[in-house]
């Protein structure tokens, strides 16, 4: 006869639901998406602006990288949203687009836009069924984090 290890405990206990504080429904998740690619237009703007203000070649390359990411984000939400709801996506944002005053505070913006991505997009992955649309937030999530030590480095760079 098989006996449940001790360290599992009592197989009968029953606990309390458990529900973690970024918990997301699917409907949530799909609106979450849209939101997500509604917005692109201000960042592309962003994108470029900071791109224009970079100061040498070697940044303008990272932060042209991270843009082509960000891209290539935008598609697969595109895609994604396309399958799971059986609609486009259209319309843009109306909120209005913020220049940047400085490189600097260009930079720290995008680092912060980077770790507020993070966030939200966890919520996204929390509220998709198991399956190739999961992993593929969890793959743009670690972007969007790669993405932020790449702004952590352009803002060591500049900072000296």
């Amino acid at each position: 006869m098989y006996q449940v290890p001790v360290y599992w405990g009592n197989p009968y206990y029953i606990r309390a639901d458990f529900v973690p504080v970024w918990s997301t429904s699917f409907p949530e998740a799909l609106q979450m998406i849209k939101e997500a690619v509604q917005d692109e237009r201000n960042d592309e703007l962003f994108y470029d602006e900071l791109i224009n203000l970079a100061p040498s070649q070697e940044q303008v390359a990272i932060i042209e990288s991270i843009r082509n990411d960000e891209r290539g984000h935008n598609q697969m939400y595109r895609e994604m949203y396309r399958a799971l709801a059986g609609q486009e996506i259209t319309g843009i944002s109306s909120e209005q687009y913020e220049r940047v005053h400085s490189y600097i505070e260009g930079l720290q913006r995008a680092l912060m836009g980077e770790l507020g991505a993070v966030e939200k997009y966890r919520r996204i992955w929390f509220g998709l069924p198991v399956g190739i649309y999961k992993d593929t937030v969890f793959g743009i999530i670690l972007d969007e984090l790669k993405h932020a030590a790449k702004y952590n480095y352009l803002i060591t760079l500049n900072l000296r």
